[in-house]
């Protein structure tokens, strides 16, 4: 296997972060939804983007890619056809797309996709299925790749959403509750994790003219019959990328992250809240931190307390385990081939921090977070870090690398 071999080296100059894949999904949809021209700039076609530009295709939506601008022409229009979903890799399109297609499609929609996609938590949307007679036939294969039909109509009412396994289910739910004739509620059973995100949903889709009430995170309503209307959206910077160089700064990178608002709604942007907890801590003191609501930068954030001298708990973070690999299990092996030490156990990570790393041989279990994760890790190494599956980047940031070594990273394949 072909690997990129990435030499010890201190990072400098600007980072200007990719913009937000989670706000591009967002409004993508709602301009899609929406009868009209709208424009989205600033867009990033990173491959899960891609697949909810596809989706959305599907559904009705004309998309016209012009350099970094999406001119999207939406349509909430019903139609009856049988559909296939190609959701690649992504949670996101999928969780986002399936309730929109019940909505729309009265056809059978077919999902298909990549990867571990096939083994993610989908138990949420089969219990509704159930409960309004829609068929639901998931023929998933043992390499856990996505094969689900659903055919049938969502009709609106009550929902009842466990709030432990994804905040993307909410999501999902309130694009579709203002296409159906009554609307209706979605009851959050339990604390809903990653409500940050719930937060950008209802933003978007408020930027595109409809609301959405919420009851302390424990109950929303969307009125039915609403309509998404067209408008120009601009995509702020992503702080679940910017996480990484802000990570390389703690980590003495002379870099300065630029496009990303500090006042963001985004709940990644507290890596500026942790890494100043690291800064500020008195050496040896021991710290907890709790990752339920930012799960996506808990292993870059897991390298940077790899580095600083005392213990360090992050705590609350089981739902790394269902991400494209096992996040949690694998923040711990491949950070700890590189010489740091660390161990998972339960639902946390704990970590003894040291001085530096040795470098080794890592893998990115086809992870794009990961890759990147061990890609910033070498530049506290005193070895060569060879990394394998350093192209699922194209994931979420399809230039990592060439940003990488602009910046003065030191790469090399074989």
């Amino acid at each position: 296997m072909e690997r990129l071999r990435i030499t010890p080296t201190k990072l400098s100059g600007d980072i200007v972060v990719p913009p937000s894949k989670s706000m591009a999904h967002r409004a993508i949809i709602c301009a899609s939804l929406a009868d009209g021209k709208s424009r989205i700039t600033n867009v990033s076609y990173s491959d899960d983007i891609r697949a909810t530009i596809d989706c959305m295709r599907l559904l009705g939506a004309d998309i016209q890619e012009v350099g970094d601008t999406l001119e999207i022409c939406g349509s909430s229009r019903k139609i009856c056809k049988d559909l296939t979903f190609d959701c690649k890799e992504s949670g996101s399109t999928l969780r986002f797309i399936l309730p929109i297609a019940l909505a729309l499609n009265s056809g059978e929609n077919r999902f298909i996709g990549r990867g571990k996609l096939g083994s993610r938590p989908l138990e949420v949307y089969e219990e509704i299925c159930k409960e309004r007679n829609i068929e639901y036939v998931n023929d998933k294969g043992e390499d856990g790749r996505l094969d689900l039909r659903v055919k049938g109509k969502l009709s609106g009412g009550e929902f009842k959403v466990d709030g432990a396994v994804s905040s993307q289910f909410v999501t999902g739910l309130l694009y579709a509750l203002p296409l159906l004739e009554d609307g209706g509620k979605i009851t959050v059973v339990g604390k809903l994790q990653s409500s940050g995100y719930v937060d950008l949903t209802a933003s978007a889709m408020s930027r595109f003219g409809v609301e959405v009430v919420c009851k302390k995170y424990k109950e929303f309503y969307i009125e039915g019959n609403g309509k998404f209307h067209p408008c120009d959206y601009n995509v702020e910077g992503d702080w679940s990328q910017a996480a990484f160089f802000e990570v390389a700064r703690f980590l003495g990178n002379d870099v300065r992250v630029k496009g990303v608002d500090k006042d963001s709604l985004q709940g990644d942007c507290v890596i500026l809240e942790f890494l100043d907890r690291l800064t500020t801590a008195c050496d040896g003191e021991s710290l907890v931190f709790d990752g339920s609501d930012c799960p996506d930068i808990i292993p870059v954030f897991a390298l940077a307390c790899c580095l600083r001298r005392g213990e360090t708990n992050i705590v609350n973070i089981s739902r790394l385990r269902i991400k494209e690999c096992d996040r949690l299990e694998a923040t711990a092996t491949e950070l700890a081939k590189l010489g740091a030490d660390i161990n998972a156990d339960g639902d946390s990570l704990i970590i003894r921090g040291k001085k530096y790393l040795v470098g080794g041989e890592v893998s990115s279990r086809n992870d794009h977070r990961m890759a990147m994760t061990l890609a910033i890790a070498s530049t506290a190494a005193r070895g060569e870090v060879a990394l394998d599956d350093w192209q699922c980047v194209s994931k979420s940031y399809p230039d990592f690398f060439d940003v990488f070594e602009r910046s003065g990273g030191k790469i090399s394949k074989g």
